[in-house]
């Protein structure tokens, strides 16, 4: 897992500022990653802005990374089934924010989880839920 810190894996993360810093698993075997975004350009409008697109790459990668945190062996994450942005606030180029991605339930397929950006005051920026197909490695 060590090798997702900063771009999460993800050449693009990296590209529009994202990187993440930490991550763990919780008294409850949940998954959760903590990461920064500052905007890049390529992550903005002209006038700035950071597009929805955008953050939903980031909050999406973020509630995976938490996923994987998770899971053991060679389990993984395959797909995103279902996911919802919603944007409170807009994120400005080259402020910086907060991210952080938490495992919200996990079966033995499927797995809920929910990611936020905050500003450096911790006001909520966007956040997302997902739902999140788990590849199980075969058991012997």
């Amino acid at each position: 897992m060590d090798r997702w810190l900063g771009n999460g894996g993800m050449a693009m993360i990296g590209t529009i500022g994202g990187s993440f810093d930490d991550y763990g698993v919780d008294g409850e075997d949940l998954g959760w990653v903590q990461g920064t975004f500052t905007p890049t350009p390529l992550a903005c409008n002209p006038h700035g802005a950071v597009q929805a697109g955008v953050h939903s790459v980031m909050l999406d990668a973020a509630m995976n990374f938490a996923i994987n945190a998770a899971l053991v062996g060679r389990d993984r994450t395959e797909a995103t089934i279902e996911m919802t942005t919603e944007l409170m606030r807009p994120a400005l180029l080259e402020s910086r924010y907060g991210v952080r991605g938490e495992v919200v339930r996990m079966t033995r397929q499927i797995a809920y989880a929910e990611a936020t950006i905050r500003s450096d005051e911790g006001k909520l920026v966007s956040r997302a839920t997902g739902t999140f197909l788990v590849k199980r490695a075969p058991t012997n």
